[in-house]
């Protein structure tokens, strides 16, 4: 898919010679980060290893010279981390299809399309995982029910914007269901099967990180490696990972498909046995207080006072979401030149796409496990994560969109042309797209916690870890995973940019 920034406004003056869209351009960003520079004191940003660059060297030297030989069945790893993000995704577009033909209707759909996708996979997988255990069917699960939420917003959103007249000029008393499959369906397929090539590009990296869970994929190895300090096999991963997301276009050709759907089948078996009393059970019983199944609201009321208190982790994962965001700014501010056409030479151009793309393609979660072992535990790990990832994110897009302008004034020096051809065009969009990035940013943050950064994350997976069901459902229930990402989703809908530009990109999603 043509992954694009938003066009800037076509105004007859630039938005930053003072007109209203330059002013309140200036105001979000100003704004944004001034709260993130009076907040950051608040912020647990200290480094509590020893020596973090001798660590840094030692897996530095890891990944210069993997151990290739050292590793384990590392096909069959890579095969299963193939196969769950196949069929999870095909899962999610079985699921998710029929409801974006519902999205635009129905408040119901939408409110519980927001809800599922709102909860991270890993999460998702916690929760599977109490009933089917280590099985293909948690890994199936963990993705699908995300995956049909985010499908349903996106497929909505691509088939509201296909052109009405071809379908207006259908003869009067056509149904709705023929309107749809001769005149939309074919305008909006190219857009559909771009997006769900670039969702099953997302699987494969969640795909890895449900190893974090102890579901034996790539991430598995992955990170049972990096704990054990065995740096030289880690490297040899993470270079078979990498290799991986940059094969995608040559393994993945539709005339595959059906070969990969086979292999994935074989590869996930045997299925669990699901005991149909216990899976009652658990969604009836152990996920919900007791007084509140029997009625006892006094009895309510103690078990809510023995909740653990929850504001300063509400206030870390709120924190370390504003500063992800910022920090996404900078980073983008920072790389994307790295890789556009107008500066550098091709040298310079090569290796700043090729940091893009390792940043982009390595998850948030895996990021924060590395740094978290350079820098110990505190919010500094899951900080540089969220901002590098995303931040790269963004420049990956940006630089694209550069080398789509052609300069009006060629004999300009390089820091001329950033400053007075390229960044005043490029700049409403980049922050149409960290706006978008703001949801993704906060549910990330929240599953940081479980590598034990304080945030909400880390109580959940405590509760889940202890047998206490009801406790971990409370907080998915109510904390950031879920309603606090619906409210701050719909906030950075009524903050973002509205000059026009109109977000198509995938990443954003």
């Amino acid at each position: 898919m043509n992954e694009a920034l938003p066009h800037p406004p076509r105004h007859g003056r630039h938005w930053w010679r003072g007109t209203t869209p330059g002013l309140r351009l200036a105001r979000h960003t100003l704004a944004l980060l001034a709260l993130a520079v009076v907040l950051a004191p608040l912020a647990d940003l200290a480094i509590h290893t020893r020596d973090p660059w001798a660590e840094l060297g030692r897996m530095a030297m890891g990944m210069a010279w993997p151990a290739w030989g050292s590793l384990e069945s590392p096909l069959t790893a890579v095969g299963l981390t193939v196969a769950v993000a196949i069929w999870g995704t095909l899962a999610g577009v079985v699921l998710g299809f029929p409801l974006a033909l519902l999205f635009a209707r129905s408040r119901l759909v939408r409110a519980g399309c927001a809800f599922v996708r709102a909860i991270h996979e890993l999460f998702w997988a916690l929760l599977f995982l109490q009933v089917f255990g280590l099985s293909a069917f948690t890994a199936l699960a963990a993705l699908a029910i995300p995956y049909a939420g985010i499908f349903a917003k996106v497929y909505a959103e691509i088939l509201e914007q296909t052109p009405r007249a071809p379908r207006d000029a259908l003869p009067p008393g056509t149904g709705r269901l023929v309107r749809f499959v001769y005149a939309e369906l074919p305008l909006a397929w190219a857009q559909l099967a771009a997006y769900t090539r670039y969702r099953f590009e997302c699987a494969l990296r969640a795909s890895v990180l449900l190893g974090f869970v102890g579901l034996p994929t790539l991430g598995f190895h992955l990170e049972t490696a990096f704990r054990e300090g065995r740096y030289h096999e880690a490297g040899a991963l993470l270079w078979l990972f990498y290799l991986l997301i940059a094969s995608l276009p040559g393994w993945s050709h539709r005339r595959l498909i059906p070969v990969l759907l086979i292999g994935g089948a074989w590869l996930l078996g045997p299925w669990p046995s699901v005991d149909g009393a216990l899976v009652w059970r658990f969604v009836s019983e152990d996920i919900w207080p007791r007084a509140l199944l029997a009625g006892d609201w006094p009895g309510l009321v103690e078990w809510l006072s023995r909740i653990p208190d929850l504001g300063p982790a509400i206030g870390n994962t709120l924190l370390l979401g504003l500063l992800g965001t910022v920090g996404a700014l900078v980073v983008a501010m920072a790389l994307w030149p790295l890789a556009c056409r107008h500066f550098g030479n091709r040298g310079t151009r090569l290796a700043g796409h090729g940091l893009l793309i390792a940043l982009r393609s390595t998850p948030e979660m895996m990021l924060a496990f590395l740094f978290l072992l350079l820098l110990g535990p505190s919010l500094l790990p899951a900080w540089l994560a969220l901002a590098l990832h995303n931040g790269a994110l963004i420049a990956f897009l940006v630089a694209r969109h550069a080398d789509a302008i052609q300069p009006a004034m060629p004999g300009l020096s390089a820091p001329g042309r950033l400053a007075y051809e390229l960044l005043p065009r490029l700049y409403p969009g980049m922050l149409a797209l960290l706006y978008y990035r703001a949801e993704v940013i906060l549910r990330e943050t929240a599953i940081l916690g479980m590598l034990g950064v304080a945030t909400l994350g880390f109580y959940i997976e405590e509760g889940f870890d202890y047998l206490l069901f009801d406790v971990a459902f409370f907080l998915l229930l109510v904390t950031v995973t879920a309603m606090l990402n619906i409210a701050v989703d719909a906030l950075s809908r009524r903050i973002r940019p509205k000059d026009g530009a109109v977000m198509d990109d995938p990443c954003a999603r």
